[in-house]
């Protein structure tokens, strides 16, 4: 992104008059997706984010790109094409950013659906994908491949592929696409920038009303269609056009536990012995991840989403029905994050909340109010289509005419070679280059050699944080720790082990003094704990 705030902000405020085709608000998948096809397009495009890039559902996502295989049972054929084909598009295009995993749903005796059911599932699945991953596994090689699993009533598992992802990193390798395009210079992205309110003419939107969340200042900023990126927050922004409330919010949570505490090689789709519903235990950044729930999430929308009590009892449930020689409690929970999910619903059902929530739909919906464009719903996976189905429906605002979106490349080819380039082990270096594309080789070589060590038994180097500090417009520790990387999430109590070296990066590269570091560290410790740390019982 490299570009300083400070500087970029002072651009919007010194050019007045610049018309921008599209301004977005919201610095999630979502709108990093829509920036991206506007990029594409040659549109004169704004991105603003009210918190940090992918602070919302987008970095606290079940870390799954893949095609929705209940979808597909619930005979919603349409979004599961479309899922599956981004699926390996996103696996084609981002190698080590989007990878492809084994899952293995395990079958217990009397269980609906079973072998039969299920394997013809899987074989429709791989047919609408155009592979031949599925296989059935009998209860020996189930009990092999997951080491420790419960065996009572256990009769084999069903086998297929999807992808796991980083998500935070996927928001920020798509912002770096877009500006590395051609039609960079006709793209501004900025963070920490909350849309204050809308501007009307005659009853039509033309454009918004920004505030610098860190310095205070205002500007307005003009532009043919605003688009609503917001996701579980739509409503809100939607509604000073439309008093219609179509956004359920719903959230899910997770624990993040140590690999050697819980050691799976491949995602496990387990049943919870409660309530029946599927819950996935998969590997992720050298951590393992148990997650979601699926709850109604009824807190202040403005503050981070945290993990309940209850949640956390309902998981550690899971995993100690399923593998119970691992007898993990909560002194093994490295972390906690809980992510709102935005679903469609009626207005009358999104205010009664009289569905159950896993009986929602999953795909996402665009409305167009008087010069706004409000998206909202849908999955990770499918992001570039959304994209394109929001510009669509902003086209006749634009006043111009849009291509056909024939290009379907998000990540432009790397030209980067990593057995030139790295002197580290092949896994990491496809890791790095999934991460930042062709500026990986810069990462490294900015850096201190003593910086491209791993830290602890995470995927993450210092080099990495040094990288974001420099070009990524990291405003707050919590922006490095939990977004940029995900150290605050897979290293002990958030990562104290490299409080000290952080703090000599942090002054480096962004000048903090003493008194500045303290003062973030204190608000990132106030923040992991209440929102990434383990919940207090009520």
């Amino acid at each position: 992104m490299g570009e300083s705030r400070s500087k970029i902000w002072d651009s919007l405020s010194c050019d007045n008059n610049r018309h921008w085709d599209v301004i977005i608000v919201g610095g999630g998948i979502t709108g990093a997706g829509i920036l991206r096809e506007a990029a594409r397009q040659g549109l004169k495009a704004l991105l603003v984010e009210q918190k940090d890039f992918a602070w919302g559902t987008s970095s606290r996502s079940s870390k799954m790109v893949h095609g929705g295989l209940r979808y597909l049972a619930q005979g919603d054929f349409k979004l599961t094409r479309h899922s599956l084909q981004e699926r390996e598009r996103l696996l084609n295009q981002a190698p080590g950013l989007v990878d492809r995993m084994g899952y293995y749903m395990l079958l217990q005796k009397g269980q609906f659906p079973g072998r039969f059911a299920m394997s013809a599932v899987l074989k429709l699945y791989d047919f609408i994908a155009g592979v031949k991953d599925n296989r059935y596994c009998n209860k020996n090689t189930i009990k092999s491949i997951f080491p420790g699993i419960n065996d009572t009533g256990l009769t084999g598992g069903c086998y297929y592929t999807d992808a796991v992802t980083e998500d935070a990193r996927l928001v920020l390798r798509v912002i770096q696409e877009s500006k590395n395009s051609s039609a960079a210079d006709q793209l501004a992205v900025l963070n920490y920038v909350k849309a204050k309110k809308l501007l009307k003419e005659n009853g039509r939107v033309v454009g918004v009303q920004l505030r610098d969340m860190e310095s205070g200042k205002e500007v307005r900023v003009n532009g043919s269609v605003v688009i609503n990126a917001t996701g579980a927050w739509a409503d809100r922004l939607r509604n000073e056009v439309n008093t219609e409330k179509r956004v359920r919010p719903l959230r899910g949570s997770h624990l993040v536990v140590p690999h050697h505490r819980l050691p799976v090689s491949a995602v496990a789709t387990v049943m919870h012995p409660q309530d029946g519903r599927p819950v996935f235990i998969f590997p992720w950044e050298g951590a393992t991840v148990v997650g979601t729930t699926d709850l109604d999430h009824s807190a202040n929308m403005d503050m981070e989403a945290s993990i309940t009590y209850q949640e956390l009892d309902y998981l550690l449930e899971l995993v100690n029905a399923h593998f119970p020689s691992a007898a993990i409690t909560v002194k093994d929970v490295l972390a906690t994050y809980a992510g709102v999910r935005p679903v469609i619903s009626s207005d009358k059902a999104a205010k009664s909340r009289s569905r159950k929530p896993s009986k929602e739909r999953r795909d996402h919906a665009v409305w167009s109010d008087d010069g706004l464009i409000t998206v909202s719903g849908g999955k990770l996976t499918t992001f570039r289509l959304i994209a394109q189905d929001v510009l669509k429906a902003a086209e006749p605002l634009l006043g111009k005419k849009l291509t056909d979106f024939a290009d379907d490349r998000v990540f432009s080819p790397v030209k980067t070679d990593p057995e030139k380039y790295f002197a580290i082990d092949a896994a990491r270096a496809k890791r790095l280059l999934g991460r930042f594309g062709d500026k990986s080789h810069a990462v490294l070589s900015d850096a201190q050699v003593d910086e491209h060590g791993l830290i602890g038994d995470s995927t993450y180097c210092l080099a990495e944080c040094r990288w974001s500090l420099r070009n990524e417009l990291v405003v707050h520790l919590d922006d490095l720790l939990l977004r940029r990387t995900r150290l605050g999430l897979l290293l002990k109590e958030g990562g104290v082990q490299i409080f000290d070296q952080l703090k000599a990066l942090f002054k480096d590269e962004l000048g903090w003094d003493g008194e500045r570091w303290q003062s973030e560290l204190d608000r990132y410790r106030s923040i992991w704990k209440k929102h990434y740390s383990l919940p207090v019982k009520s």
